[in-house]
């Protein structure tokens, strides 16, 4: 289990790959007030901007780098993906890749899926956003085949994370969300007359089908909602919250000696 005032929380199945990071954060250890208290690191929220600031310089250092190392994008719940040649800020996209050692690739979420992936062949990694837009628009799909095809990873080299999101539980959804499911991976609920929809186990099985072993992909265990009290939750907060983040890449060991 992961400590309840601790900022972050390291990613088991990435740990014994050298020069590696990747860690989700949580809502710990910040200096924002309610409702975003109090490490909201989300660039967008109407938190107050010095507050987000300081945050993400905490959380970023906490895990021995600076928020000037890192790429994120605005995201828009589409299925657009971006090779990332140098840290910044990004718009229209909700999948990065990179090769450049010394960038981290920052996906942003409050209830939707975020989902790392690395190369340790080829040392590239990937952020995919994937709320139930980018899922049933299969863009885990996409990018790792964008990552064969950029950069000639082969899916059974590659490793790969199923963040904490809102849970199957939890989310509850209408048809017009549900149709686009397939049935594995929706129940009705007759008493309540809802869907609802497991976004852990859609996303880890296009990772299956892409060609990634079983034993090489982890899903958390965690939920942005039944653990609202270490994360933070679009839905359950009713949208005044804040906002979390995975960050995956690999040290510049250059830079550092």
């Amino acid at each position: 289990m992961i400590a309840t005032q601790a900022c972050h929380r390291m990613i088991p199945i990435f740990s014994h790959i050298p020069g590696l990071i990747a860690a989700e954060s949580t809502r710990h250890g910040g200096v924002s007030t309610s409702p975003y208290e109090s490490l909201n690191l989300g660039l967008s929220t109407e938190d107050d901007p010095q507050r987000i600031e300081e945050n993400r310089q905490f959380f970023f250092q906490s895990l021995g780098i600076t928020p000037d190392q890192s790429a994120s994008a605005h995201q828009v719940h589409g299925d657009e993906l971006l090779i990332v040649e140098k840290p910044g800020r990004y718009s229209g996209f909700d999948a990065l890749m990179t090769a450049q050692k010394g960038v981290f690739l920052a996906v942003t979420v409050a209830d939707c899926t975020p989902i790392l992936v690395a190369d340790p062949v080829n040392q590239v990694v990937a952020g995919i956003h994937a709320g139930w837009k980018g899922t049933i628009a299969a863009l885990v799909r996409k990018t790792v085949q964008a990552m064969q095809s950029h950069f000639g990873t082969r899916p059974q080299d590659c490793l790969a994370y199923v963040g904490t999101c809102i849970d199957e539980c939890s989310f509850e959804v209408d048809a017009d969300v549900a149709d686009h499911f397939a049935s594995p991976y929706k129940r009705w609920d007759a008493a309540r007359h809802k869907f609802f929809i497991d976004l852990k186990a859609a996303n880890h099985d296009y990772l299956l089908e892409c060609g990634i072993p079983a034993a090489q992909i982890e899903v958390s265990p965690f939920s942005t909602v039944l653990h609202n009290d270490v994360y933070f939750s679009y839905r359950k907060e009713k949208g005044l919250t804040g906002r979390l983040i995975n960050v995956i890449g690999y040290q510049d060991a250059t830079a550092s000696s």
